[in-house]
């Protein structure tokens, strides 16, 4: 079963945190990912930068609406991921839990499923 393990940090948390201790965590993300790989759990994963960059996109009755961050009432933002393949939901949780940025972010885990399966 593949899970998704969603970082979700606080909006600002990387100004706060600055570039020397940004590049820290950032390796240690980086050598948890390693590990995941070399478990053979790891699918694919990725940062992504903050809502400063970010542009949302809808459309409603037929007419587009693009709108640019940073989003005024956004607190939180997905700040990566890291997809697994395990077997439950019990080891994906496991993964999380050593996950380095369980200490500054929340780790949504979510199986990857059909939208319409609820």
């Amino acid at each position: 079963m593949s899970y998704m393990l969603l970082i979700v940090e606080p909006v600002g948390q990387r100004q706060e945190r600055g570039l020397e201790a940004g590049q820290q965590v950032y390796d240690r993300m980086l050598r948890f990912g390693e590990m995941l790989q070399q478990r053979g759990v790891l699918v694919a994963a990725n940062s992504l930068a903050s809502t400063r960059r970010a542009t949302r996109l809808k459309v409603r009755d037929g007419r587009s609406q693009v709108i640019d961050g940073p989003f005024a009432e956004a607190k939180e933002m997905v700040g990566g991921f890291f997809l697994l393949d395990c077997v439950s939901r019990e080891e994906a949780l496991a993964y999380a839990e050593q996950c380095p940025a369980a200490e500054w972010a929340t780790i949504e885990v979510r199986q990857v499923g059909p939208c319409f399966d609820d």
